[in-house]
């Protein structure tokens, strides 16, 4: 029988976006402050917030959240041969949140550019997908995102769980065109290499929940 998106915790939708939008985010961030990987807090954006409401993501979004889904955080991820960055095999366990609370299996917290973040338990983070819009093709060449498939079904694991993992499991590139939409649930082991081409590799990662409440006092934060 053949593994489902469900089954891999990943689908690659090669047509999502024309050339023309993906040049109108990308003017439209041309002022955002960057870091050496990219920037974060782009729901701030009024171009990157009418994206991640479309109607084309947001159904995306909803196929894997059964429910609505609602865009909460955007990061732009930006590598070229002058910024140049890997990113080892992890999990995406934090969440930004409104306010600070005690709650088993929450944290440790931190504070990133004014917002509260958390690690998440498995239960928050089945409640979460992420939309990777690839704003140029991701290639072999240009440290494309790598998936252990499956690997989401395991929970929350440990620095040491997951190499544990990955060297007992195989791993796949995710490339896509341009305007192409990578889903992936956030625990999906995932990993980027450094880019060995000249040409850029910028995504969008958006993420959407079935609702900003995840339960009492627990409220994600749109950044």
């Amino acid at each position: 029988m053949n593994a489902t998106p469900a089954d891999v915790g990943y689908s690659i939708a090669p047509a999502c976006l024309s050339n023309e939008t993906c040049d109108e985010i990308l003017w439209a961030m041309d002022d955002v402050g960057r870091s050496r990987a990219g920037a974060r807090h782009l729901m701030r954006n009024e171009a990157v917030a009418a994206l991640a409401r479309s109607d084309r993501l947001v159904a995306l979004a909803s196929e894997w959240l059964g429910a609505s889904g609602i865009p909460f955080r955007a990061t732009l991820f930006e590598k070229s041969s002058s910024t140049n960055w890997l990113i080892p095999w992890h999990q995406d366990t934090a969440l930004p949140l409104t306010t600070k609370f005690e709650a088993a299996a929450w944290g440790p917290w931190s504070c990133k550019s004014g917002v509260m973040y958390a690690h998440a338990p498995a239960w928050a983070l089945s409640r979460v997908i992420a939309l990777r819009v690839h704003l140029d093709a991701s290639t072999a060449e240009n440290g494309p995102l790598r998936v252990v498939p499956g690997s989401h079904t395991h929970g929350v694991l440990t620095d040491d769980q997951v190499a544990q993992y990955c060297s007992a499991h195989d791993a796949v590139a995710c490339c896509a065109p341009r305007g192409g939409v990578i889903a992936m649930r956030p625990l999906l082991i995932h990993a980027s290499s450094k880019a060995i081409g000249e040409e850029p590799r910028r995504v969008l990662h958006i993420e959407y929940a079935d609702s900003l409440d995840l339960g009492d006092e627990i409220r994600l934060a749109v950044v």
